[in-house]
């Protein structure tokens, strides 16, 4: 069976014991490639080095991820599509824009999504939407015709049955991960209505693990569990599961 991680930080400070030994664990379990979106300027120089130090299992990502968006947003926003311009990246993310975390800098916010928005058009990338508390600012920005053709994934989703339509007919993927799992997340009920065909799978490592290490660390080759789960929901084989996922993600990115 072959999966694809399309959301981990693995990069972070959380792993620097055991970066290896949690590569080597996700290969076991068939996760053949972790995509790795960026959140800052100071997060580059990890993200690529754990690539260097992989680059047939990792796939970086570039862009400025919105609960990073400060009084400095114009710097970290200028490295950031510096970046976009020195490497060949397969997509844009974490971008989006969060009202959980901060409220007051909503304006900020949309400033830096439409601008790294502008920047998956015009080198044709597909990007990784981070929506916490704010699936209709983002689908405000998103439905205009300026953005026409953008692509992605909507990361870490969690909303109802008719948002998942709304977002999947608009030819965005749902990025399902951890949450599917727990028995307290109503997800089970919109993913069994969803077509695989929309559907992609995520770790968002090192957080939201999934059962059985709920409040654990997460890294990528939990990634396993989700599927699972979503192959009992789907009344599907495991294998199935993984193949479709995998291919949706492969077309996507390019990969």
């Amino acid at each position: 069976m072959q999966l694809i991680d399309t959301h981990a930080h693995i990069y972070l400070d959380v792993f620097n014991n055991d970066i290896d030994q949690v590569v080597q664990r996700a290969a076991k379990n068939g996760i053949s490639k972790i995509i790795l979106p960026n959140i800052d300027s100071k997060t580059i120089n990890r993200l690529h080095s754990l690539y260097d130090a992989y680059p047939e299992q990792m796939i970086p990502l570039m862009g400025l991820h919105p609960t990073h968006v400060k009084k400095d947003y114009k710097k970290e926003l200028d490295i950031i599509l510096q970046q976009l311009h020195s490497f060949s990246y397969k997509g844009i993310g974490e971008i989006g824009i969060d009202l959980y975390w901060d409220t007051d800098s909503l304006e900020e916010q949309i400033a830096v999504f439409r601008r790294q928005l502008e920047m998956a058009l015009q080198l044709n990338l597909p990007v990784v939407i981070h929506a916490r508390n704010s699936f209709n600012e983002i689908l405000n920005i998103v439905k205009k015709k300026e953005f026409e053709g953008i692509t992605g994934i909507f990361h870490a989703f969690t909303g109802d049955l008719s948002l998942a339509r709304g977002i999947t007919s608009m030819g965005f993927m749902l990025g399902i991960g951890g949450i599917l799992t727990f028995k307290n997340s109503n997800l089970s009920e919109v993913v069994k209505e969803v077509d695989l065909e929309h559907i992609v799978l995520e770790t968002d490592s090192p957080y939201l693990a999934p059962v059985p290490y709920r409040g654990k660390r997460n890294e990528s080759s939990y990634l396993i569990h989700t599927a699972q789960k979503l192959a009992e929901i789907k009344g599907l084989a495991v294998d199935e599961v993984g193949e479709i996922t995998t291919c949706n993600v492969k077309e996507l990115f390019k990969i």
